[in-house]
């Protein structure tokens, strides 16, 4: 009940425009969002490249409704692009399609993806193309697949959740591309997805094996395995060892904020962990939807949103 409440709260901009008139609510927010301009998420990343570990960025936002709004969003990347290059980071930024304006046009959406990549290409950098609700999801693929014509650089996401990731798993493993697993964090009806969460772990943990086949990692495959979860983790750690899989090939992905108590042991393992660093103003959906995903983030907002208690 409490999950299904905040992922409609996630849904009710109005809501986080109350939300912002208090302080504690933006001192809140960096626990998952550390930037609200692009200096202030470099300077993040530059952190956690001086410990030694790799990270993500994305520039948060969703479904633009003009022309104007998408070109700009997709200058924004270019700018992001430019600044994990320079500082040579080991950085790779991820996106979502509606922010590049997918709602309005497929041509306009393609247009800024590709040159997104292709800015990205010139230095080496994987492009991750994120998954939203499920109505996304085949434009999502299309999409994917479309930029695979031509760049090498493109990686998509792929949601645990929903039945048909089997499917599309295997639809993706011949583009030898990369593919993020996450369990998905939209309300979805049980129609498409799994209602409980211990099916949805053991699917996670069937398609996670399934990345890890050599066969799949033979094609070109690079699995980046986005959990928190640290029986899924552990997993994930097994299988590998047990084929013997290189620990360059694939990575696990976590959210900056959540599950920093298995960073030490992840990395004391030899495997690489990436953190993604959301910034921006635009925090409101993806928060609500980060403490639709575990009580006790809702119980550390709480904590801080009782004066004297923070």
């Amino acid at each position: 009940m409490l999950r299904t409440s905040l992922l409609y709260l996630s849904q009710r901009p109005g809501f986080g425009r109350f939300l912002a008139r208090f302080q504690f609510t933006r001192r809140t927010v960096r626990r998952f969002v550390p930037g609200f301009d692009l200096d202030e998420a470099v300077s993040v990343l530059e952190r956690l490249s001086g410990e030694g570990q790799l990270s993500a960025i994305t520039y948060l936002g969703e479904n633009v409704s003009t022309e104007a709004d998408a070109r700009a969003a997709a200058k924004v990347y270019a700018d992001v692009v430019s600044r994990i290059a320079e500082k040579r980071l080991p950085c790779v930024p991820s996106l979502k399609v509606t922010h590049m304006g997918l709602d309005i046009a497929e041509s306009l959406c393609l247009e800024n993806c590709s040159a997104i990549l292709e800015a990205a290409r010139r230095d080496g950098i994987r492009v991750w193309f994120d998954m939203e609700g499920s109505a996304y999801t085949d434009r999502t693929l299309a999409i994917v697949r479309k930029l695979r014509e031509k760049h090498e650089n493109v990686a998509a996401v792929l949601q645990a959740y929903l039945y048909r990731t089997k499917d599309d798993l295997e639809s993706l493993i011949p583009l030898g591309i990369g593919v993020r697993l996450c369990k998905g964090c939209y309300k979805e009806p049980s129609s498409i997805a799994f209602p409980k969460k211990a099916d949805v772990d053991a699917n996670y943990a069937k398609l996670a094996e399934r990345m890890l086949r050599e066969d799949a990692l033979g094609r070109g495959l690079y699995p980046g395995l986005a959990t928190h979860d640290p029986n899924l983790v552990a997993h994930a750690q097994a299988v590998a060892r047990e084929r013997g899989i290189d620990p360059e090939k694939w990575e696990f992905q976590m959210l900056y904020g959540i599950g920093g108590g298995l960073h030490a042991g992840i990395r004391a393992a030899g495997n690489r962990l990436r953190v993604l660093v959301p910034y921006g103003e635009d925090w409101y959906g993806f928060f609500m939807r980060r403490l639709a995903e575990r009580p006790a983030n809702v119980m550390f907002f709480l904590k801080h949103a009782i004066p004297g208690r923070a």
